[in-house]
């Protein structure tokens, strides 16, 4: 039997993405999540009736929906993101980062890994995925309390040491910086155009009240600060996030373009959650190799995060920060532990067995760090008020929070 055409294998990838929706509101009160059930599906469609190379022609599509919410997360990195409990944001992002690079001598000589790949699940470890946290505290009228705010000024920073961490992995393997072979060049290219740009932007906006609201202005904004920070070797990633502090570096980010952006990730995501999912072989779930790693890196991403309670000191628990809110908040991986994934899967950097181990321990985290923080939310209360002068970011006000 052949592989299905572009269409069929479309179809039924949209097909699992109405199913998912469906079925996420009863698995909610579960405590998982849809990016868990959209990974299920995907493992079941690409070890049944759609192989994943079906998926090829459809790659860039699936990955427009990250970078979308790579560029969402940029559009937040505004002058004021640090303006409250600055130094708590700032002792929780750098242990978020910092511990699990501990696991380093474990992971490389308890299972024999290379640096590359070691570096790399180092980056999965560090990264957070609080986008499934911030909604289900918005869904539980906390998101806006000292503990919501300081997990948004943290998620707004935290996964960015990680996309360096997934850089250096890149380079520590001997692959091209960047996809046009600038080689080690690139990064700092990279970074004065990254400046260059700043300077126009900002040149723009003191001499144009008008903002690009247009569909086609913010696709190529997006699409080619992505191409620039992959052709410069800073990652795709990296380039979109950019691209989104250019963005609100222009204005206000509301009505036309965050309907735009919407769109954008709301029909695309599922589509890339669908996609890791095929890229799953069941046979590699039957190695006891794939269980023992994935073991390893759920015990060291639950340390890691539980270590990030030291950023929270007695001030800040007296401003109303709950420590386990904003810890068990963190333990999620979500959507950066799968790019990251994801990304070192289509650079070579790790293989099958190692690629299931990762999805695995994302899958885990997530859904162990819903129920605790469902749990704390129920035990301790949490009713949501509003900071005084503490807006809510624009993009999570109107939306589910991305990632």
């Amino acid at each position: 039997m052949g592989q299905p055409t572009l269409l069929s294998t479309l179809l039924i990838l949209l097909l699992g993405v109405l199913l998912a929706r469906l079925s996420e509101g009863w698995m909610a009160r579960l405590a998982v999540p849809a990016i868990v059930i959209e990974l299920v599906l995907g493992f079941v469609l690409g070890n049944t009736v759609v192989p994943f190379e079906a998926m090829a022609p459809l790659s860039g599509l699936t990955e427009l929906g990250v970078l979308t919410l790579f560029f969402q997360v940029g559009l937040e990195v505004r002058g004021d993101l640090l303006s409250s409990r600055r130094g708590a944001i700032l002792r929780t992002v750098a242990l978020s980062f910092c511990t699990p690079l501990l696991a380093f001598w474990p992971l490389q000589s308890g299972f024999g890994l290379s640096t590359p790949t070691t570096l790399l699940c180092l980056a999965v470890l560090s990264a957070t995925g609080t986008g499934v946290t911030l909604r289900l505290l918005s869904q539980r009228g906390a998101l806006q309390t000292p503990s919501g705010r300081l997990l948004v000024g943290v998620s707004v920073l935290d996964d960015l040491p990680a996309i360096g961490l997934l850089a250096i992995a890149t380079a520590s393997a001997g692959l091209r910086l960047g996809t046009q072979g600038i080689g080690w060049t690139g990064p700092l290219l990279g970074v004065l155009l990254a400046g260059l740009s700043w300077l126009a932007v900002t040149h723009w906006a003191r001499r144009h009240s008008r903002r690009p609201t247009s569909a086609l202005a913010i696709l190529m904004l997006l699409i080619g600060s992505a191409w620039v920070g992959e052709a410069c070797g800073l990652t795709s990633l990296l380039g979109a996030l950019w691209g989104g502090v250019l963005m609100a570096r222009l204005g206000p980010v509301e009505g036309e373009v965050q309907r735009v952006l919407t769109v954008l990730s709301e029909v695309f995501l599922p589509l890339y959650f669908i996609s890791v999912g095929m890229r799953i072989c069941a046979g590699t779930l039957l190695q006891p190799a794939a269980w023992s790693l994935a073991a390893a890196l759920i015990v060291m991403a639950l340390l890691s995060k539980l270590a990030c309670g030291l950023g929270i000191d007695r001030h800040d628990r007296r401003a109303g920060v709950d420590r386990w809110l904003v810890v068990f908040g963190l333990i999620p991986r979500g959507l950066p532990g799968l790019v990251f994934a994801t990304t070192a899967l289509n650079q070579g950097l790790i293989d099958a067995v190692q690629f299931s181990s990762l999805v695995l321990m994302v899958t885990v985290t997530t859904v162990v760090g819903l129920v605790l923080l469902e749990r704390r939310l129920q035990s301790s209360g949490v009713q949501g008020e509003r900071e005084p002068d503490e807006p809510m970011p624009k993009v999570w006000a109107t939306r589910d929070p991305p990632r």
